[in-house]
């Protein structure tokens, strides 16, 4: 019998009750439309398996996926009925998929649509392009006899610019609400996390949440209502001391001046610890800044150990995963922050 591996020297912590919280604080944000959940992507890198249930015991019923393949992680925590794929079915096949599991394909073009009828129909959600031109159905074809024929519980689109004081936000409200007259449908749907900021004329009847459920900021009218998710811990797993001259990791960026003791920290950009955030950025030790030193590896980081000399081999140390502060540092997204979490990071 194979021995079980050991113990992983990364650790992604969820914190399962500021998610709750966090997806309670939108829902009541959202006036009197029902906040669902985008839980695509594997819940933005933190676990359908962890953070599905938990959203669905705070009271969420509405749960949307990108691709097909996502569909089944997520129907083993809720009723298929209450799952949504964005992409649609782009081929005979999915439509079958969708009937067949159950799930509620959202139409983004007449082709779609001729697809879900042949298949049979029944409920599903259409997308309306509003303006910002990838997936959905163009206005002028909200016409077409296969739109028309459609049973559709959720009219949505999507904003392009929620995130911004932009003028195109108002553009797009006001492009979505001359077209909801014109297909029968049951709901409308619009705004997504930081559309939610934007006010309840954004909320219709449901609302599509995402980063700011897993502890993302996108508007900073939503500061004060998300808590972090996320918590990401690495292991030292070696220390060493090194004299002036000394240089540090790949290229020769980091050369020590004075002898120094320095830590290699089991985390690197195959985790999604990406080497743009490695310049100016430190791990912390019970509030004792880690400094990092030279560039940060596909597994690796070292780090400066000045500060905590009692650390050794085996030692956890506290990664950054303040979203908007990482962002700010690195110029990455929050969304890629999160998204680009490895395999290896175990919730």
């Amino acid at each position: 019998m194979r021995p079980d591996a050991p113990a992983p020297t990364l650790r992604l912590e969820i914190d399962e009750d500021a998610l709750a919280a966090n997806w309670r604080a939108l829902d009541a944000l959202s006036g009197s439309a029902a906040a669902g959940a985008a839980v695509k992507a594997n819940c933005y890198g933190l676990g359908v398996g962890t953070c599905v249930p938990v959203l669905r015991r705070a009271g969420c019923r509405h749960f949307f996926v990108a691709h097909w393949s996502e569909v089944a992680d997520v129907t083993a925590h809720v009723p298929p009925e209450e799952i949504a794929v964005l992409h649609g079915p782009v081929t005979r096949a999915e439509a079958d998929y969708a009937r067949t599991v159950g799930v509620v394909p959202v139409i983004n073009s007449p082709d779609q649509a001729r697809h879900w009828i042949e298949a049979g129909g029944g409920r599903c959600h259409v997308m309306v392009d509003t303006g910002i031109n990838r997936l959905g159905v163009a206005p002028r074809d909200l016409g077409d006899p296969a739109i028309r024929a459609l049973d559709i519980d959720v009219l949505m689109s999507h904003l392009a610019c929620a995130d911004e004081d932009s003028a195109m936000n108002l553009r797009q409200l006001e492009a979505f609400r001359a077209v909801i007259d014109q297909v029968p449908h049951r709901r409308a749907s619009l705004a997504n996390s930081a559309g939610i900021a934007l006010g309840t004329d954004y909320a219709f009847d449901l609302t599509r949440p995402g980063l700011a459920l897993y502890g993302g900021v996108p508007s900073d009218m939503l500061a004060r209502h998300v808590r972090p998710v996320a918590h990401v811990r690495a292991a030292l797993i070696q220390c060493r001391d090194i004299e002036p001259g000394e240089s540090v990791g790949y290229n020769a960026q980091f050369t020590a001046r004075t002898p120094m003791r320095t830590g290699t920290v089991s985390l690197g950009y195959a985790d999604g610890f990406l080497r743009a955030r490695g310049p100016g950025n430190a791990f912390f030790s019970e509030g004792r800044r880690l400094p990092i030193l030279g560039k940060v590896s596909m597994d690796m980081v070292v780090v400066d150990l000045c500060d905590a000399p009692d650390l050794s081999a085996g030692d956890w140390v506290e990664v950054p995963f303040d979203l908007v502060d990482a962002a700010q540092q690195s110029s990455l997204s929050q969304y890629e922050l999160l998204t680009s979490l490895g395999l290896r990071l175990k919730a």
